[in-house]
Parts: structure tokens; sequence; C-alpha cells
């Protein structure tokens, strides 16, 4: 008789017994915010209470979660902490960016997102894809997380930038991870809503990076320009042309079609590396998973070749990656302000109070799901993924700032885990120790080694 193995429980802070005091909260919010949250907030529909910086509420209730993201969104406008960490990395960036500047953004990159156009981009992610994974022809021992960001990296570039982003892929890795671990981290002082003109230590140290990125921008868009004058017919209808033409009186600024670009290049890359990972390191954690993953991309693409059918052709697979999502959200935090106070139920919201959806509570809460901590593809399998309510589940987001990239996302993921799978097996190693930090994504401290062998 097959008995089912337990199942895997990957590693996350257990939730805190007692509530730290305002030094440790704050030395654990730059630390690592996932350490801060106690039982309760696993618990509870929702947390109301005053906190360092003011009054702060954690929703969890999805109803709540509905409320503030969709039916009252005019209401809530970004949090100042979140705005302070993101703003000096994106300025005014689609995830920074708000009211007409953000409506006028939106708009502008709508036609790149369209399906007609993700499906497009299905074969170039297929071909970036293979041309990546010969490096583990030979075996041996990889850092999978650093792996993903390149390959990500080089999808993006390749898919929304025809090839033509300035700077090499490999340094472009490091200043990533160096510009999360400087800019992307909450600063004592914004916790604590210091005046602006006190400098953020944390920030000083990031602003060489900044240029960095900076520079790979203005470079790619004089590439591009260049092109433009020199054979305006050859010119690739990509992102960056659609940003481009995009620009104008009625349309971005130099400058926000710039701060888009580099949204782009930073933060449209780095959620689904992050995923990738996270979902590879779970299944080699979990080896009768992964069997079932294997054959079944073994059978798609037995049968089929065209990579836009894939998606829907693999259910377990996509289950996977979707079971990787809820216990490592990328985007950990969703960050709202009320513009106005008001009620909710018989829950008072007041004025400024910071309204925190954390994907990751919501995503681990006791009341929501079985077994919260551990991983179970099967919650997503078809007939059962039906049953979990919308605002349970937000890998990206929900409501008029849902992540705008989320069909990109979700076909390059099933694109790269079918390719790797099919041809490579990821096992973890006695170093794959991860710890998962937040910084602007989830992240796992330690990266991921582990061993790749051929099939």
């Amino acid at each position: 008789m097959d008995i089912q193995p337990a199942p895997f429980i990957p590693p996350a802070p257990k939730p805190r017994t007692t509530p730290p005091s305002t030094l440790e909260m704050i030395r654990i919010v730059y630390r690592n915010p996932l350490e801060l949250w106690g039982e309760h907030t696993y618990n509870e529909p929702w947390i109301s209470a005053n906190g360092v910086g003011g009054h702060l509420i954690v929703a969890n209730d999805p109803g709540l979660i509905r409320h503030v993201l969709v039916d009252n969104a005019r209401n809530y406008k970004m949090a100042t902490v979140r705005q302070k960490i993101l703003r000096p990395i994106l300025r005014d960036g689609l995830l920074t960016a708000e009211g007409e500047v953000w409506k006028r953004s939106r708009k502008a990159m709508a036609p790149v997102f369209t399906p007609r156009h993700i499906f497009g981009f299905a074969q170039p992610m297929l071909r970036r894809t293979l041309d990546f994974v010969t490096r583990y022809e030979d075996g041996g021992t990889s850092d999978i997380a650093h792996d993903m960001t390149l390959l990500t990296y080089d999808i993006l570039a390749e898919t929304l930038f025809s090839g033509e982003i300035a700077g090499e892929p490999g340094s472009f890795a490091n200043e990533i991870d160096r510009l999360f671990e400087t800019m992307g981290r909450v600063d004592p002082l914004d916790l604590l809503r210091a005046p602006d003109w006190l400098p953020r230590l944390t920030r000083i140290r990031g602003r060489k990076t900044m240029a960095y990125f900076r520079k790979i921008v203005t470079d790619t868009v004089k590439m591009r320009e260049g092109k433009f004058k020199r054979d305006p017919g050859a010119v690739p209808q990509d992102f960056l042309t659609l940003l481009l033409k995009a620009e104008g009186p009625d349309g971005l600024t130099r400058a926000e079609v710039e701060d888009n670009i580099i949204t782009f290049i930073g933060a449209g890359h780095e959620t689904t590396a992050r995923a990738l990972g996270w979902t590879l390191y779970c299944l080699a954690e979990s080896p009768w998973e992964r069997n079932r993953v294997e054959q079944e991309i073994d059978q798609v693409l037995a049968c089929e070749p065209d990579p836009t059918k894939w998606l829907d052709a693999m259910p377990f697979t996509r289950a996977a990656f979707d079971e990787a999502l809820r216990l490592y959200p990328p985007a950990p935090s969703i960050n709202r302000e009320p513009i106005e106070p008001e009620m909710w139920k018989d829950l008072h919201i007041p004025k400024h109070a910071a309204v925190l959806v954390m994907p990751w509570v919501v995503h681990r809460h006791r009341k929501l799901w079985d077994r919260p901590d551990a991983f179970l593809p099967e919650r997503f399998h078809p007939g059962n993924r039906e049953k979990i309510d919308r605002f349970q589940y937000l890998p990206f987001g929900a409501g008029p700032r849902v992540c705008i990239g989320a069909s990109f996302a979700m076909q390059e993921a099933i694109i790269a885990l079918a390719i790797m799978l099919s041809r490579f097996r990821f096992d973890t190693t006695a170093e794959t120790k991860p710890w998962p930090v937040q910084k602007l994504t989830t992240q796992p401290q330690g990266g991921l080694p582990m061993r790749v062998t051929p099939r």
C-alpha cells in the first residue's frame, strides 16, 4: 500500500509569542520584517494597534482585503513608509507612481501585456532558457538563487528590450543584490517617521549602486534612439519602443520613461527569479511531488511543441509554482494608507493609519489554510484551486494596482521550469540552508546551493 510521505515544511520564522520592545522591533524590521509577527497575527481577521510610527492595521480577512484594495481603493494611497523605501529607487515608475502619473504609465504599458503580446514572448523565453541551461550539462553545484536572477534577466532583456540593454548580465546580478541590500530596506528613521532631511545611512551606501542602474537606463535609451535615427523600420516594437513612443506632452515625460525602464529591469525580473528558486528548492525537498511534475513535463513536451500552451497543459507544474508563491510570496507586503477615516464592519480605520495587507501572513493564516506551513501543491490542483478565495491568495496583488506583468511572469515561469526539469534534476546539499528574508522581495539568505545533474 502506498503511503503518502509527510509534506515538506519549508523554513520560516516561528511566530513570536511575546511582543518585542520598541528597540527590538526597529532592529527586527531593519534586519528581517518576516520575524516580527506574533501568533495572533496568523489567527485573527485583523490586528488594530498603536505602533511606533502611529496606528497600525494588519488586514487578513479576505473581505477586508477586498475592501482596501478594490471596493474602496480610491480612499487608499501608497503607504508613506513604503514610498520612502521605493521612491529613491524607482521614482515615478509604475510601482511607486500615483494619481495621473500612474494612470499615464499604466495606459502606456498596457499594450505590451495583452495576451497576444504575451504569447509572442513565448518563443524568445524558450530560446533564452534553452541557451541558459547548457551551463548545467556537466553537472555540479550551483547557487540556483543567483542563476535564476541571471536567467530572468536574460528573458527580460530578450523579450521587453529585444536584447538591447546596456551593461553586462553578470555584473547586473551582483548589483541587484547590492541594491536590495542597501536601498531596499526599511530604515529605522522611516519607521519613526523622521523628517526627510535627516540622512538615511542605509541609502547613502546604496547611491553608487543606484547610479549604476541609472547609467544602464540612460545608455539603453541612447542605443534605441540611435537605432530610430539610423533605420526607423528596423526598430523592434517592444516594451522600450512603446515607452519611448508614449513620451510627449500628453503622455510620459522622459524621466517617467526612464523610471519605468528601471522598474522593469530591477523589480520586473527579480520577483520571478525568487519564485523560481523557491520552487526548485521545495520540489527538491519533496521528491514525490517532483516526480509527478517531471512526468507531466515529459508527457507534454513529447507531444506539444508550442510553449504558449504549456501553462494550461501542465496543471501539476503550475500548482507547484503557485504553492511556492504562497509560501514565499515575492512581494511579501502590500502597504496602504487611508486618505479619510472609515469603518469596515466594526473596525475603525483612522486617517493616516498604516494598513498592511501582507501576503506572507495571509498565505500562512491558520483560519484560511489547512496545514498552512506545509508545501502542498495539491491545494492548486484542478478542482481545489477554485475553492480558494481571490483575496486569500495574493502573489500579484489585487485591484487597480494588480501586477501588470502577472501573465508574463506565469508564462515565463512554466516555460523555464519545463525546460530545466525536463533536462536536469535539482537536489539540495548539506549547504542548502536558506532562510527567508524580506528585502524588497522574499530572498533566500545564504543563497540556494544545489546539485544539478542531467536526467
